[in-house]
């Protein structure tokens, strides 16, 4: 298998690791595209597998344990839908997907004001939100982009993003400077309580 094609299916795939039968089966589903690590009290897999988990391993993550997300998992939690302007056209787009804080429930994570969220992207890029902003700009992890799925090589499969057109201090912002904080790509979350 080339590099392109691993590197492509891997990301897809998301990560699995060894765990036991029945944590196994909250995650067989389908591929996971979202693992949240950290303090957290509801995972359903194991630690990081340096084969099996070779994109979070070559970006030097590492946890004893973590929730991972199919696809499924995203889309039975309560979805919404925010309209922002975006920077690649300078036209408002329909983003839709659960509320990050929802995400981050549904894991078991710690869920103080000044618990850090980093997000992690599947290029390596990070950032770091607390709750107390992600639950004030309404963060979303958007799985739909104008009422279709996002794929990868696009803004997807996950986007963690929030409407900067409702938030002042970032509305009144250059649109090139508005989604900073926001990760397309979205495949790891680590909460530092």
């Amino acid at each position: 298998m080339n590099k392109r094609q691993f590197l492509g299916t891997a990301a897809l795939a998301g990560v699995s690791a060894s765990v036991s039968l029945p944590a196994r089966a909250a995650i067989d589903n389908g591929p996971t595209l979202l693992t949240v690590t950290g303090a957290i009290s509801k995972p359903n897999r194991g630690k990081l597998d340096p084969v099996r988990d070779q994109m979070m391993y070559k970006q030097k993550l590492s946890f004893e344990r973590a929730h991972g997300f199919d696809y499924a998992a995203l889309s039975a939690l309560p979805s919404i839908t925010i309209k922002p302007t975006l920077e690649y056209d300078a036209k408002p787009h329909g983003l839709s997907g659960p509320l990050l804080v929802d995400v981050m429930k549904a894991a078991g994570a710690t869920m103080h004001g000044n618990t850090k969220l980093v997000l992690r992207a599947v290029d390596g890029f990070a950032v770091t939100v607390t709750v107390a902003q992600a639950t004030a700009q309404r963060y979303i992890v958007a799985t739909h982009l104008d009422g279709a799925p996002m794929a990868l090589g696009g803004l997807g499969p996950l986007w963690a993003v929030y409407d900067a057109d409702k938030v002042a201090e970032m509305a009144a912002k250059p649109l090139t400077e508005r989604f900073g904080l926001c990760p397309w790509g979205l495949y790891h979350i680590d909460v530092q309580a």
